[in-house]
């Protein structure tokens, strides 16, 4: 029975050894190899001194080595904490010293941009690198990534896996609507569970080949991963700047299956894109998530792959998926998001908690095995987003958590959801969640303001882009154009602003706070 995330690929590689499991680009791996490597590296991770239950960073990009990474921390008893890619290294350090790591698996060039930050992660203990090329002289201990698989197998019996499926797996940050991005915990289980569900009304098999285009740093993209090792499917990793790179492997590899975010539908449903000349006859289907898929975009897509079905997909990272729409609604409900997806109830629930009649606008309510553990170290919040289910019956007590995920959602007399709006400030773009607070800390940090505050505007392909509000210093201009030039050098680009607007004052409440409804009703927004 497979309870451990890495039990799926052992289970896989035990039913199908031979089975093509990885492609990237030249490179082809059979579950049988992966399993060896997993091993091999979760044995050199145990030998290196990883204890049950401590944390080790992923900071690497889409390829191989992430993949074997993760199933490798979880064979030798660790937890996997993926950092995007495209973080920049004081946001890899908040991580790291948020949860503590104790290792970090990254690349030579990525550990050279790190190399100034490393001293403020206290709990590190080690680093594994990639491959063996120069790099900067560190007071850690570094292991190479392939002499950590090549040491030698330790017996069977230590092999005994110490964890039950309750235990935390992974660790995946999402930003809050203040404060530095928290981390959310995932069980074993919510794992498992999570690519059970998913490929249940996805109907993966392991005819499917899936192009993993979104990072596994992502709740939907590490799904990508968790449900074709599980299901037996061959996963394809990309790395890619150009739409044209993703039909290129569409068309090269036979993929079945494909997950995106509006920004990459939007690219791929351009006049000017590849898409329209290809016959993809092989991809089976497609999923949105990170966002309402504009319906252009939408339409455009369906004309281009006329036999692909389309799912239209709601979540949060607190509960992974919540709802689908199924691809038959599509024209009947286009802007639906659909209803819960299996093994899970989705509520929508008043102020106080009770049921909201066809209609009414309330708060999406997450029940199912996907509920996450909460934040890391961050029992406050933990308990402002999962709380006791209010609906079972008072003589069964606190025996189960629900998440409410903060946004205001309206079901039709058919059971349909449609989503209305966030309940706090949080902005969400391009499938990431951004805070304001870390959008206007950076713009403090450029010196050039007194104050400064950030919301999300709306936008048809996006979801939302940020705009910020800036005081100027006494006596000074703010040269805007200089100000997002900075922000561009310190974030990662789906945080940079998109507009700037200076105030000679930010509207304040009555104790003194930075006033946002203010800020959003000057844009029409409220």
């Amino acid at each position: 029975m497979d309870f451990l995330l890495h039990h799926t690929l052992q289970s896989t590689a035990s039913n199908h050894p031979d089975k093509e499991a990885i492609v990237h680009g030249d490179v082809r791996l059979s579950f049988g190899e992966v399993k060896a490597r997993v091993r091999a590296l979760a044995t050199g991770l145990r030998a290196a001194g990883l204890q049950r239950g401590e944390r080790v960073g992923i900071y690497l990009d889409a390829g191989i080595p992430q993949v074997i990474s993760i199933f490798g921390i979880s064979q030798a008893g660790g937890v996997f904490v993926p950092a995007n890619a495209v973080l920049f290294p004081e946001q890899v350090a908040h991580i790291a010293r948020d949860c503590g790591i104790a290792a970090l698996i990254t690349s030579s060039s990525k550990l050279e941009a790190l190399e100034p930050v490393l001293s403020n992660i206290p709990s590190l203990r080690f680093l594994v690198l990639v491959e063996d090329s120069q790099t900067p002289e560190i007071y850690l201990p570094k292991y190479s990534f392939q002499r950590l698989i090549d040491v030698p197998t330790i017996t069977s019996g230590a092999w005994e896996d110490p964890g039950i499926s309750k235990d935390l797996a992974a660790i995946l940050y999402t930003s809050g609507s203040t404060g530095k991005p928290k981390g959310v915990m995932l069980s074993h289980a919510n794992v498992i569970a999570g690519a059970r569900i998913v490929s249940r009304y996805l109907e993966i098999s392991s005819n499917d080949r899936i192009l993993a285009a979104l990072p596994f740093s992502f709740d939907a993209g590490l799904n990508q991963l968790t449900t074709a090792f599980q299901q037996g499917s061959t996963l394809v990793l990309i790395n890619f700047v150009f739409a044209k790179e993703i039909v290129d492997a569409l068309v090269r590899d036979q993929i079945t299956g494909l997950a995106g975010v509006p920004t990459l539908w939007s690219l791929l449903a351009q006049p000017s894109s590849t898409l329209h000349k290809n016959s993809l006859t092989a991809l089976r289907y497609i999923t949105n998530t990170g966002g309402a898929m504009p319906q252009n975009v939408l339409s455009a897509l369906r004309k281009a792959l006329p036999s692909t079905k389309v799912f239209l997909m709601y979540g949060l990272t607190e509960a992974f998926r919540s709802t689908y729409l199924p691809p038959e609604e599509l024209d009947r409900r286009p802007t639906s998001m659909g209803k819960a997806i299996p093994d899970t109830e989705i509520m929508v629930l008043n102020e106080n908690s009770k049921l909201c009649k066809p209609g009414e606008v309330g708060e999406l309510v997450h029940r199912g095995p996907t509920v996450s553990m909460g934040y890391w170290g961050n029992p406050e919040a933990t308990n402002r987003v999962l709380r006791p289910n209010p609906m079972l019956p008072p003589e069964l007590g606190d025996v189960e958590r629900v998440c409410y995920s903060g946004d205001l959602v309206k079901m039709d007399e058919d059971g349909f959801l449609y989503y209305v709006g966030r309940r706090d400030a949080m902005i969400k773009s391009s499938g990431f969640r951004i805070s304001p607070t870390e959008v206007e800390e950076v713009v403090f940090h450029s010196g050039r303001v007194r104050h400064a505050a950030a919301i999300g505007i709306p936008h048809d392909l996006v979801g939302q882009q940020v705009k910020v509000f800036v005081v100027p210093k006494d006596g000074e201009r703010v040269d805007c154009e200089a100000l997002l030039a900075f922000c561009e050098d310190k974030m990662p680009r789906h945080m940079v602003p998109k507009f700037v607007e200076v105030l000679a004052e930010l509207p304040k409440t009555s104790s003194g706070k930075i006033d946002y409804p203010a800020l959003r009703r000057r844009e029409g927004l409220q």
